[in-house]
């Protein structure tokens, strides 16, 4: 099992690079994103690496990063995301705002990936919101990473999941008022947030109202 590669980035094509590794060219699939990021040809190169074995097929593929990695390992645990569907969803959200998507049970965002329709949209938003969430769901904005309790999973800057109802009806309040659900999910958790910051107890209209304002550029 391959876990890892470093060498010189041969050449890069569409959806795939060919990294040499001691005179051996490994042709490695990769995002958009991860290609973009990996430089010119004669350029040193190290990337993680995901093996994914067939019966008529040895793939491997790339990543620079192990969010991205990760949110790749989740997507292909969902029955009907192969890897080359995962990459499709890569391509279109970048690993933050992949976890934004879930959390908030944004379809928009997953069917805009080649592949992937309604059906399969909502089976990975109902998969991976369980997989995803517990603790890791739970960060307020901008606390990092680091400072996150691990579980394995990828962190998410958001809305906590053990139930709070007016967070829940702010985002729905503002998906009616015409604002995405990404968007209305990051603003509200912004606002919340904020809130739990300076100890204040937002009602619901104060919850909507900071959020607008957040949405607004206010």
């Amino acid at each position: 099992m391959i876990a890892k590669l470093s060498g010189i980035l041969d050449s890069v094509s569409q959806g795939s690079l060919i990294l040499d590794v001691g005179g051996v060219g490994y042709l490695v699939h990769a995002s958009g994103r991860t290609l973009a990021q990996a430089g010119r040809p004669g350029d040193t190169l190290s990337l993680r690496i995901e093996t994914i074995i067939r019966e008529d097929a040895f793939n491997l593929y790339g990543f620079q990063d192990k969010a991205e990695q990760e949110w790749f390992r989740l997507l292909t645990s969902v029955q009907g995301v192969g890897a080359r569907v995962a990459l499709a969803i890569l391509n279109v959200a970048a690993p933050e705002g992949l976890g934004l998507a879930i959390a908030a049970g944004d379809k928009t965002a997953l069917t805009r990936a080649e592949g992937v329709g309604p059906k399969l949209a909502t089976r990975i938003l109902t998969e991976l919101k369980d997989k995803a969430g517990g603790a890791t769901f739970s960060v307020p904005v901008g606390v990092s990473d680091s400072a996150a309790p691990s579980t394995g999973a990828p962190v998410v800057q958001g809305i906590r999941q053990e139930g709070n109802a007016d967070d829940q009806d702010a985002v729905s309040a503002l998906v009616n008022l015409g604002y995405g659900r990404s968007d209305a999910y990051q603003a509200v958790a912004r606002a919340r947030a904020e809130n739990d910051n300076n100890d204040d107890k937002a009602d619901l209209q104060s919850l909507i109202r900071q959020a607008l304002q957040m949405l607004s550029g206010g």
